[in-house]
Parts: C-alpha cells; sequence; structure tokens
C-alpha cells in the first residue's frame, strides 16, 4: 500500500480527482472531515451516551462525546508526529504531492473523533443487546428470511459497522451521508472484513468486522481507491488495515486505559492511593519527583500523572507505528499498536483494575440489565410494526410506531433493509431518549 493513494481527497460522487496541491490550506479536506463530524447530529447524540456508566446522574463521568474528543486530541498528536517521520522518510510526498505532516493528524483526528458514532445506548452492552434479540429472543423468527451474512450483521451487530453506515448513507436530500474524504474514511475502518466468516485468523484486523452486507459496495470502492490490499480469500469481503486506523485504535486505547480509571477514582469505585500507584509504575521513567511531592491535593497528582501517561504512551505508539511502518503498510502488523509497547503489562494492570472495580460494579451491571430490556422491547416493537407493513395487515398501533419512518415505508426495501433501518433508528438514540421511548411503549407518559 502507498502513501499518495492512502491520502486520498476523494469523497463520495467526487467525477474529478482532488489534488493536495489545489486544496485551500484554510479549509483542507481532511479538516472539513473533522467539521463534518462534529456538526453532526449523530455526533451530537453522544452527549448522552454511554462511555463508562449508563444513565449517570454524575456530571463528572465521561460520555461518549468527551470520550471522542479526547481521542481526537490524542489522535491528531499520533498524527502529526508520525507525519512529520513519514514526510522525512517520504520526501515526494511533500515535494510532488504537497503533503504536509499536519494532513496525517487531522485525517486521525478526524476518523478518532468519529470512531463511536455508530455505538448504540448503553455502550458495549448495547450492541449485545441487539445481537441477542436477534440470536436468543424474538428477533430470531427472522433467520429463516436471510442469508448467513445478512443474519449475522444482526446476531453481531457492531457499533463500527454501523458508524461506517451513518457515515456514508445517502437518506432523502443528503446524498453519500456527510461525504468524509476517503482517506479518513479509510482511517476510521478499523476492521475492513464484512461480519462473515468471525474471526478467521488472530490478526488484530479480524477481531470484528467493520461493514454490513448493506454498505459493502461503497466500502469497496474506498477501499479501490486508497490501495487497500485484499486479504481475504474466496468471495468474502477482507482488506488490509489503512495504516492510519492503528493510530486511531491507540488513540481510543490511550484515552479508555487512562481516562476510563480516572472515571473509576472519582466515582469512588478505585482506592485512590491504589490508583496513583498504578498510574506511578506506568510513567516512573518520566516522573518529576520533586513536582509531583508539591502537589498537595490527590485531584492535582492525579491529573498530572494522567497528563503524563497520555504523553508517555503518544510517544510509544508513535515509535512503535515507525519502526513497522513498512510492515503495516504491507500488511503484515496483526497486533494492536500497544501490544508491541514495553508498557504493556502497566497497561494491562490498570486494565484489570478498571474491569474489576468500573465495568463490573454493581451499578454498571444493574444499568446494562435496564438497557437490555428496554433495547428488546424497543426492537421487538419497531420490528413487529415493519413485518405488519411489510404483509399489509400494519394496526394504527404499527403506524403510530412507523411515523418516523414515512420517507422508507413507500419504497419497495427488502425484509434485511427493514431490520437494519430499525437497528440504525434505534442505535441513533441516546440512553434517554431509549428510556423514554420506552416508557411510552409501556404507556407510562
Amino acid at each position: 500500500m502507498q502513501w499518495e493513494q492512502l491520502l486520498s481527497l476523494k469523497r463520495q460522487g467526487d467525477i474529478n480527482k482532488r489534488l493536495r496541491t489545489e486544496q485551500d490550506e484554510t479549509r483542507l479536506g481532511f479538516e472539513v472531515d473533522y467539521d463534518r463530524v462534529i456538526f453532526s447530529s449523530a455526533f451530537r447524540s453522544l452527549q448522552d451516551k454511554t462511555q463508562v456508566i449508563p444513565l449517570s446522574k454524575t456530571s463528572f463521568v465521561h460520555t461518549r462525546l468527551t470520550h471522542s474528543l479526547e481521542v481526537s486530541v490524542v489522535g491528531r498528536s499520533l498524527g502529526r508526529t508520525v507525519g512529520k517521520a513519514i514526510l522525512e522518510k517520504h520526501p515526494q510526498l511533500q515535494t510532488v504531492h504537497g503533503h504536509h505532516f499536519n494532513d496525517f493528524g487531522a485525517i486521525v483526528a478526524a476518523a478518532a473523533l468519529a470512531h463511536d458514532i455508530g455505538n448504540p445506548p448503553f455502550g458495549h452492552s448495547g450492541e449485545k443487546a441487539i445481537g441477542d434479540y436477534f440470536q436468543n429472543g424474538n428477533g430470531n423468527r427472522f433467520k429463516a428470511r436471510l442469508s448467513d451474512s445478512e443474519f449475522q450483521d444482526l446476531i453481531d451487530y457492531e457499533g463500527n459497522a454501523n458508524g461506517f453506515k451513518i457515515l456514508t448513507e445517502s437518506k432523502q436530500g443528503v446524498e453519500g451521508g456527510l461525504r468524509l474524504s476517503f482517506a479518513t474514511l479509510g482511517a476510521f475502518i478499523k476492521y475492513p472484513k464484512e461480519s462473515l466468516p468471525k474471526k478467521p485468523t488472530k490478526h488484530i484486523a479480524d477481531k470484528k468486522y467493520g461493514v454490513f452486507q448493506s454498505e459493502i459496495p461503497f466500502f469497496t470502492e474506498v477501499a479501490t481507491e486508497l490501495g487497500l490490499q485484499p486479504r481475504a480469500k474466496g468471495t468474502s469481503i477482507s482488506y488490509c488495515r489503512h495504516p492510519l486506523a492503528y493510530l486511531v485504535e491507540a488513540a481510543d486505547d490511550i484515552c479508555y486505559t487512562i481516562i476510563d480509571f480516572e472515571d473509576g477514582i472519582n466515582l469512588g469505585l478505585i482506592e485512590e492511593e491504589v490508583a496513583l500507584e498504578y498510574l506511578i509504575n506506568l510513567v516512573k521513567d518520566t516522573i518529576n519527583r520533586e513536582k509531583y511531592n508539591s502537589l498537595k491535593k490527590a485531584s492535582d497528582r492525579l491529573a498530572y500523572l494522567r497528563s503524563l501517561a497520555i504523553n508517555t504512551l503518544i510517544t510509544e505508539a508513535s515509535g512503535i507505528f515507525l519502526h513497522h511502518e513498512e510492515q503495516i503498510r504491507s500488511g503484515d502488523f496483526s497486533e494492536a499498536l500497544l501490544d508491541k509497547s514495553k508498557f504493556k503489562a502497566q497497561i494491562d494492570d490498570i486494565l484489570k483494575i478498571s474491569i474489576e472495580k468500573i465495568y463490573k460494579s454493581n451499578e454498571v451491571i444493574e444499568k446494562e440489565i435496564a438497557g437490555y430490556t428496554i433495547l428488546s422491547t424497543l426492537l421487538d416493537t419497531y420490528t413487529t410494526a415493519f413485518e405488519n407493513h411489510l404483509n399489509n395487515r400494519a394496526r394504527h398501533y404499527d403506524k403510530l410506531i412507523l411515523k418516523e419512518f414515512d420517507g422508507m415505508l413507500d419504497n419497495k426495501a427488502s425484509e434485511y433493509e427493514y431490520l437494519m433501518e430499525c437497528c440504525n433508528y434505534i442505535s441513533r438514540l441516546t440512553d434517554g431518549n431509549a428510556l423514554q421511548i420506552f416508557q411510552k411503549i409501556k404507556g407510562n407518559l
């Protein structure tokens, strides 16, 4: 894979080639990508979506929106650091094509900003709740009416694939979704494959999937334009990652490792002194002991260690990327960047504490259980209404339920498309919206 192709400025629907040398430096295309994501309704909805604790009443706790903003900042730093070194190694990218090191930062920042845009309400448990409804719940009735791959999209519902759908799907009056550059879309897709076969190898790109059946044609167009190397044998769709997707992943890994941990401390789920000790282990080579000891408040000491830890891991991740740059571009690098880190043991220790003290806390588990009930009820209500509409036996109640889908009801969509539209609609709801609709369905006004 070649950087000249990987940095494509092309957008969905373009006829003429976009050249970097002809870009307006005050409104660079990659920076426009960032603006389009941040002004989108799908991004705004992240302000009321779970990062750590669903439906939290604590204003300090990170939402998906604040998490995404922080990941984009870390991603920008990673991209710029890597971009500067890549231009030194491949000077033609600047001298011939006009690229600047900030281009890399802008691409990674935009993709990182959007990385959680497809997540349903209630965090990763929301994905599991949707999948469980179709695998083990009333949604299993659709299995015989769908292809294996279509059904796999539902039982293994994936926020990453839904994010690609949201960013690229044409709606009435909105052709091509947000029309992001192909470079940014490539960096966004951490798992450039369809849902089947599931985890065919231990390669990091096969950990999950990143595209629904409905988006495969455009996904293939993006991959071809970027020169992504095909990985799959036979008829399944799978490509090597865009190299910058490794940086988006690293930015996310850095933020949720350190900042979720910090949330756990501020919520009282992790003891302060224990937490500070774990963070010190991560930054012991760079900590200024005199400065640290001069900080009287535990919150100030925590903020200092958090900043130092993030900076340490940015330096580490960018160094690993540059050391393996050729291997990454050839598609032979099979791990997340931080899996190669000399700090992996310290990172694993922090994640272990977060899992035990935060993700498995009573507050999180109780609200995840509520999320399962809420989402399965919404899915049952909407899929039944669509099913009745398809079979020309829609009740007045079904018509009321489908009011939000007026534009789609007149076309001849397949059952798979109707089901994906249901899931996509529910995935765009905030935690609070989902709860409100659930209460209305139950008659609690």
